[in-house]
């Protein structure tokens, strides 16, 4: 049987394990990514590793996420980058270069290699064949160390892509379509290939798109062939030299997917996976309501998709925009790494082209990199969205994480980014949807949702046919070249009062005794442990950050989480967090786990958590424990004495332990699911821990 596209990348790249679905595997990396908000941290992690140089073939620091420079924090950062990024053998991106994902796809990205970053959005690299994994900054440094990356061998979900986009129908609802039908949960351990002849239509940017919101799936990646038209992208970027082939083989296979739904509350994702599946099969409803859906593969008939948008809340909740018509709308962002290419924004001044945005909206659009900035500033279409009334913004990801251009209460935010969790935005109770740039600008100039092909047609807008250009305009200057030898040895690194180095882990021992600081309910994601916006440049000094840990739930005149978990850690005790399904979803950010470490989080007992989270609570030596029942977490309150003994023979080959609620006089199972290497991390205190044993 032949081999996909992800199989034979991974066969040229796993240097320890079996290639069997759901098996632990190690992975050399080629290429790594960290940006500002996540990359310090990295670097003083592999500072901390007595590392004097990078091993990887290539590993870039970018700055694009903590721009704005209210204080010294942001500039501290750049400043400690710029200089231990070069000094230990990585290219350095400065800020105003742009986003990390669009310049590492323009002028790094390589078919056929591996490449691990430190933000959730690195799978961005799937659009030109890449198989790009977003980690924790943790075991990021680890591979900038020469180390591999672990990961579980993934099921391989197929999505066919069939026949052609119509026009104003883009990238952005293929995506869109598949969240409908996947969810942002259950899909964990599994990675996305696309295939079809419908992929051959879609440019590299359209690619990228897809596979950089495939991580609002929950997948480890999502990968496209490298074919004729990577090549040609390659090629306008100056790197032919970079393009391989890379295809499925004729006679490859997906294999069969099975998912867990439940009967009443997933019947939307149900219904698509009967719609849009190959080879359905659904099994009786369990005592829970559950039940298990299996199916070949996912297929998207590129000429019979609409306009879809998503929101607010969650990005799985999909919807037609032809449900939403007539919606006033207040707000308008078009950029962040998902939408934010020369195609997309061309496309964007060609409908603003000679018209004004509405005057109840505000437009604001983010260049995804200088490259991009510099190419519509050359051939006018910048005037023509400067002269619409849009606001331009930096080539960073601003808006996105929640730094300015933040909605008014009560006001539709209609954006082209990727995450729309509560309050990320900025603001409190938000009600932001994601679309394409197509179903944007169209709003922009309504002041409305609009379907954007009725409304093209009944304002005369043209759809403008984008064509990929034959050469991108190449200017690298704003990127610092690795330094070596002498040259390195004498660079100084450049140290603010607000780079701190970070604590390590400690080993749980026998027993861990403690209380419940928090109970959380389902899809809590990282935003919601670690606030970013105007607190992402304190990512550098952990004890200054810790301090807003669950920002989101603390109550006014009320002792904060990290205020309850301190004086927890002053009587001895653990703090241990309760959660529910699908805990740790969205952003990569270590700090999720690395902070309450800090303030002595030792347990997360959850019904669910996320690959990276996961990942990275083992990094920082917290047990993450399953529930074997969801009835025992309606069971558990916020203050409950637990006891969890016989954590050292867990954590060695347990695949139970027993937790005993002192508060309620109960005990219940949970189920302790780690792979092998995992169990000797934590047994370590943590991945640098375990780091520095192994030398």
């Amino acid at each position: 049987m032949g081999q996909t596209v992800v199989q034979k990348i991974l066969s040229q790249h796993i240097v320890d394990g079996e290639s069997q679905p759901g098996s632990e595997v190690g992975i050399r990396i080629d290429q790594t990514l960290t940006q500002d908000a996540t990359g310090t941290t990295a670097f003083l992690l592999l500072e901390a590793m007595d590392i004097p140089q990078v091993k990887t073939d290539l590993s870039v620091s970018y700055v694009d996420h903590n721009m704005a420079q209210f204080g010294p924090e942001n500039h501290n950062d750049h400043l400690y980058l710029q200089s231990i990024a070069p000094k230990l053998g990585a290219y350095h991106s400065r800020p105003g270069n742009g986003i990390c994902h669009q310049v590492h796809l323009e002028r790094f990205g390589v078919p056929g290699k591996t490449l691990l970053g430190s933000d959730s959005h690195t799978p961005t690299g799937g659009g030109i064949g890449m198989v790009a994994i977003g980690a924790g900054g943790l075991d990021v440094a680890v591979a900038m160390g020469g180390g591999a990356f672990y990961t579980t061998y993934p099921r391989i979900i197929g999505v066919e892509l069939r026949g052609s986009l119509q026009p104003w129908v883009a990238a952005k609802d293929i995506i869109l379509r598949l969240l409908s039908i996947l969810s942002t949960k259950g899909n964990v351990g599994c990675m996305v290939e696309y295939f079809g002849e419908g992929v051959a239509s879609l440019p590299v940017p359209a690619r990228a798109t897809c596979t950089n919101m495939g991580a609002e799936l929950g997948v480890t990646t999502s990968v496209f062939p490298s074919d004729a038209t990577t090549r040609q992208f390659l090629d306008a970027q100056g790197r032919a030299e970079a393009w391989t082939e890379l295809q499925a083989d004729a006679d490859a296979q997906y294999p069969r997917i099975t998912k867990a739904l439940h009967a009443e509350r997933d019947v939307m994702y149900l219904e698509n996976i009967k719609q849009f599946c190959t080879n359905v099969e659904v099994a009786p409803p369990d005592d829970d309501g559950r039940v298990d859906v299996s199916f070949g593969h996912v297929v998207i008939d590129l000429d019979q998709l609409e306009p879809l948008l998503t929101g607010p809340g969650s990005p799985d909740a999909v919807t037609s925009v032809g449900e939403l018509v007539g919606m006033q709308v207040g707000q308008v962002a078009i950029g962040s790494c998902t939408n934010s290419s020369y195609q997309d924004l061309m496309l964007v001044a060609n409908a603003l082209g000679g018209r004004t945005v509405h005057p109840n909206v505000e437009l604001g659009l983010a260049p995804g990199s200088r490259q991009v900035m510099n190419m519509i500033a050359r051939n006018g279409a910048l005037a023509d969205i400067v002269q619409s009334g849009a606001r331009i913004l930096e080539s960073g990801c601003g808006p996105c994480i929640g730094l300015g251009f933040s909605p008014a209460e009560g006001t539709v935010s209609l954006r082209t980014f990727n995450r729309n969790f509560v309050g990320r935005s900025g603001t409190t109770n938000d009600m932001v949807y994601l679309v394409s740039p197509e179903v944007a600008v169209m709003a922009a100039l309504a002041g409305e949702v609009v379907d954007p092909r009725t409304y093209a047609e009944a304002e005369g807008i043209a759809y403008p046919d984008i064509a990929e250009p034959d050469a991108f305009l190449i200017d690298d200057s704003l990127i610092q070249s690795p330094l070596y030898g002498d040259d390195a040895k004498a660079a100084t690194v450049v140290r603010g009062s607000t780079i701190v180095k970070p604590p390590a882990g400690e080993a749980l021992g026998a027993t861990v005794s403690g209380n419940v600081v928090i109970k959380v309910g389902d899809k809590i994601t990282t935003d919601h442990i670690m606030p970013a916006g105007a607190f992402l440049k304190y990512r550098s000094n952990v004890p200054e950050y810790a301090t807003v840990v669950f920002d989101a739930f603390n109550e006014e005149h009320e002792p904060t989480f990290a205020d309850r978990c301190l004086a927890l850690k002053e009587q001895g005790k653990a703090a241990i967090i309760v959660a529910g399904d699908s805990y740790g979803q969205g952003s990569s950010r270590e700090h999720a786990a690395l902070c309450p470490m800090y303030l002595g989080v030792r347990v997360v007992i959850a019904k669910a958590i996320e690959r990276i989270h996961q990942a990275n609570l083992v990094n920082f030596a917290i047990l993450p424990l399953v529930f074997a029942h969801d009835g025992d977490y309606d069971r558990i309150q916020p203050g409950d004495a637990l006891v969890v003994e016989g954590v050292d023979e867990a954590i060695a080959s347990g695949e139970t332990v027993t937790v005993r609620n002192g508060t309620q006089g109960v005990e219940f199972e949970c189920k302790v699911q780690l792979a092998p290497r995992q169990r000797t991390i934590l047994a370590a205190g943590g991945l640098l821990q375990y780091t520095k044993q192994q030398g």
